[in-house]
């Protein structure tokens, strides 16, 4: 979907040289429901990214259709990436947004060469798929169905409420692939979360959010990290933000302290010194020598917020073999294929997505 008054030909002229270099920009825009940010729509010549193995992460594949996040959570590990295009990892990693806009496109076709195993896949491990601009784009519905009639199981990891736009298809897409959904939570006080992470939905809309993934046949994870030294990690905070999201219904959670890796360091220090310059020198010594907390910090931790898991039934989190994620599959009988994918029918939501010649050579009885 395109933006409203601007003409596809017309790229800006303010189009940044990396951009150019390293994929085929279409145009830059900006727009006054976005005030402060601009759009980079490009061309992308890949949809798939392979993690190597050196990673050791649960998952082998995934699929990025945002650079860059509105979001603006101040600790986003993903910051120096953007780096790679010649930006900056604080201000610009909010407000310069690379959309790949035919990434759906690109991705049926992936899907549909015989070297494709079908591997797990996984989207928001980089930047949010359901960041705001998704409501104008409208990337994810044809991602999620080339995925599901490829017979490829999936996992969505987001902060964004836009996801309660596509449960509908999102559960149709689990009758055929396993798919596994999860919240990230880490902040129940509202003054801070908007401080921390501005760009990001509401904790209270998130919590609905969840309630809305169970109704539709999920049992949801929820990702509590980072969990901030000094801000969250409090008993009483842990204690009132888990009991929230037990009565919101989730599954599970899976939780981790804060880590700073370049980019991230800089602009999260950056917010502290500027809202709580108290904390700047315990930071300071805690991350002196690793982006990682210590140990000791990490097991006093784990010590802190392992009964109170246990007292909401959240400390189930495990992870399925599928797709690579914590399980988060449905609790009202959602039923799942074996094989190679079953066939979809031409009436539903997942047939809508695609072009009838990509369906086709992805699933042959699809239509």
């Amino acid at each position: 979907m395109r933006w409203k008054g601007q003409e596809l030909e017309a790229e800006a002229d303010g189009a940044l040289p990396a951009l150019a270099r390293v994929s085929n920009l279409v145009r830059s825009v900006t727009t006054p429901e976005f005030a402060g940010v601009t759009f980079h729509e490009v061309l992308a010549k890949s949809a798939l990214n392979h993690v190597p193995a050196a990673d050791a992460l649960p998952f082998g594949w995934t699929i990025n259709p945002y650079r860059g996040c509105t979001h603006a959570c101040t600790f986003c590990f993903a910051r120096n990436t953007h780096t790679y295009l010649d930006l900056d990892a604080g201000a610009d990693f909010d407000s310069e947004i690379v959309v790949k806009v035919n990434v759906a496109e690109v991705l049926q076709r992936e899907l549909a060469r015989p070297s494709w195993g079908r591997h797990p896949v996984a989207l928001g491990t980089n930047t949010d798929p359901y960041q705001r601009a998704e409501g104008r784009y409208r990337l994810m519905p044809g991602i999620s169905a080339a995925l599901a009639a490829s017979g490829t199981p999936f996992s969505i990891l987001t902060k964004g409420t836009l996801l309660r736009r596509d449960l509908p298809l999102l559960r149709e897409a689990a009758e055929h692939v396993p798919v596994d959904l999860a919240m990230s939570i880490a902040v129940l006080d509202p003054e801070l979360s908007r401080s921390v992470e501005s760009g990001a939905p509401s904790t209270e809309a998130r919590l609905a959010t969840i309630a809305a993934a169970r109704d539709a046949g999920f049992a949801p994870a929820v990702f509590v990290m980072p969990v901030l030294p000094y801000l969250t990690d409090s008993r009483a905070h842990l204690e009132r933000l888990l009991a929230a999201v037990a009565a919101a219904g989730a599954g599970s959670v899976a939780y981790s302290a804060l880590h700073l890796r370049p980019g991230a360091r800089e602009w999260y220090l950056r917010w502290l010194g500027e809202t709580h310059p108290d904390l700047v020198e315990r930071y300071a010594d805690r991350y002196r020598n690793s982006p990682y907390a210590p140990k000791a910090y990490r097991r006093w931790l784990a010590e802190r917020i392992r009964p109170i898991l246990r007292k909401h039934g959240l400390d189930r989190a495990r992870t399925a073999p599928a797709t690579g994620a914590i399980r988060s599959r449905g609790h009202v009988g959602v039923r799942f294929s074996t094989g190679e994918g079953a066939a979809l029918t031409g009436s539903g939501l997942l047939a809508a997505e695609l072009t009838p010649a990509a369906a086709a050579a992805i699933q042959p009885t699809l239509f």
